[in-house]
């Protein structure tokens, strides 16, 4: 009750101050002999407008109304500092008067309610957005990480089980396959990290400006660690460029896109990183000469439900890395695309050099 009071209260004395504020320019050009005294009722109509646009309800713009059409009999109207509505003509222009302000006032308030709604269906298309992406990447890491795991429990059930009867060979390869199976359960747990700390903030990131070439650089730096016999070839401008980013989210984009390379091309195939200056974004490409992307899943590539990876092996997908880039592209206004060349697949993104 208390806030209605003084939300009422609000509105009350900006209409008030609006209308105080019209007559007093109002006096001010009447001053001048040169001006067009039927001006004065222009002014007034910009003040409902106004009191219109940022009040609720209909009692605003009757008062204003009112006051005006009396400040204008009264103040601007001969004979001066005189109430007379009987002047030829004035109860027409008091009636056209109300009849602007009113279809005014409608007009407004349509524009207004579009407004709302058009708000109202963006934040439901968020929120379907939103929520089909947890859906997504739920689906994805019920594949992505279930795989792993099996091959982890059946290795080092394997080895436990005939640890006396395997040559040493076979006990490498098993440990070996549970070393690689957990590096691909750290880099999912990281991923998973990075989506958490974006969805804890409501999709909003908090970003700063940074060197693209040192975030390039420390990110091919961590893959380097994983994969060390990885070929990368790098193409920077000569000009710095310093854009805003966070910088910790868009390592982890090109850690994703690389490895996703360096699984398609394999180690022994060069990958190509390339940063590109445009007008008004940054562009981030990761090029591998593989098997490519099958045609019907470019379009789905991005959403978690499917893998990029030709493969059988399960815990080598892709679909909830990929859906992960596009969750942290998208928290920071660029875009991601996938597509094609004639020896392999091509992964991009986009990055506004200003905050929007």
């Amino acid at each position: 009750m208390k806030k209605k009071i003084k939300l009422h209260l609000k509105y009350f004395l900006l209409t008030l101050s609006l209308m105080v504020s019209g007559t007093a320019l109002s006096f001010l050009l009447f001053s001048y002999q040169s001006f067009n005294t039927g001006n004065i009722a222009l002014i007034y109509i910009l003040m409902l407008i106004l009191i219109v646009w940022f009040t609720e309800g209909c009692f605003y713009w009757i008062f204003a109304a009112t006051f005006a059409v009396i400040c204008i009999n009264y103040l601007f109207t001969y004979p001066f500092r005189e109430l007379n509505f009987t002047l030829a003509g004035y109860p027409l222009s008091f009636l056209f008067m109300f009849t602007i302000i009113a279809i005014t006032s409608a007009a407004v308030r349509s524009i207004k309610r579009q407004g709302i709604i058009l708000q109202e269906r963006e934040q439901a298309l968020a929120a379907a957005e939103k929520e089909k992406m947890r859906a997504n990447l739920l689906r994805a890491v019920s594949h992505d990480l279930r795989t792993p795991l099996t091959s982890i429990i059946g290795a080092s059930a394997s080895y436990l089980e005939n640890e006396s009867s395997l040559a040493s060979d076979s006990k490498r390869e098993l440990v070996s396959h549970i070393y690689e199976d957990s590096n691909w359960l750290l880099h999912m747990v990281e991923n998973l990290l990075s989506v958490t700390r974006l969805n804890s903030g409501g999709t909003s990131i908090t970003t700063s400006l940074e060197p693209v070439e040192e975030v390039l650089s420390e990110a091919i730096s961590r893959v380097r660690k994983r994969l060390p016999d990885l070929n990368i070839q790098v193409h920077i401008p000569d000009d710095l460029l310093i854009i805003p980013m966070d910088a910790m989210l868009i390592e982890q984009v090109i850690i994703n896109l690389v490895e996703n390379a360096a699984i398609h091309g394999g180690n022994e195939k060069t990958i190509e990183c390339r940063i590109e200056d445009s007008d008004s974004n940054v562009i981030f490409r990761v090029r591998d000469h593989g098997t490519g992307i099958p045609k019907e899943k470019l379009d789905s590539i991005f959403d978690g439900t499917s893998s990029s990876s030709s493969q059988t092996d399960g815990s080598r997908g892709m679909g909830i890395g990929l859906s992960i880039c596009k969750t942290i592209i998208s928290a920071h206004r660029g875009t991601i695309e996938a597509l094609n060349h004639s020896d392999g697949a091509e992964f991009y993104f986009t990055l506004p050099k200003k905050e929007l």
